[in-house]
Parts: C-alpha cells; structure tokens; sequence
C-alpha cells in the first residue's frame, strides 16, 4: 500500500470528529511528496469538502506558503 493511499484510509477513520480529521492531515502532509499532496488535495475536496472546508483551505494555504 502506498502512503498516499494509507494517508486516505486514516482521514476516512477520523472523519468522524474535526480536530482529529485536522491533525491527521497536517501529518500527512509531512509526510507525502509534494505531487502527492497535491493529489491528496484533489481527494479532500471531493470527499470532505462539503464538511470540512475550512479545515481543508487553512491547512492546505499553509502548505503552500512552505513549499
């Protein structure tokens, strides 16, 4: 398995609670290439968009502004 799809099985776990959905994604941002992330980003928005907007724009601006 992959980390980007193990990274996606996570977030599909914790989806459940906010602040868990927020600091697995921060980690896994650590941990994945930069054309990973953004293919994880793809698949945030897809599938948490609609709940988790806010989590999703905040924690992925930051990636960008360190990249």
């Amino acid at each position: 398995m992959k980390m980007l799809d193990y990274v996606k099985v996570i977030l599909e776990k914790v989806s459940f609670e906010s602040s868990l959905f927020e600091k697995e994604l921060k980690k896994a941002l650590k941990l994945l290439s930069f054309r990973e992330v953004r293919e994880l980003k793809k698949w945030c928005y897809e599938k948490f968009g609609s709940i988790y907007r806010g989590i999703l724009n905040k924690t992925f601006r930051r990636t960008q502004l360190s990249v």
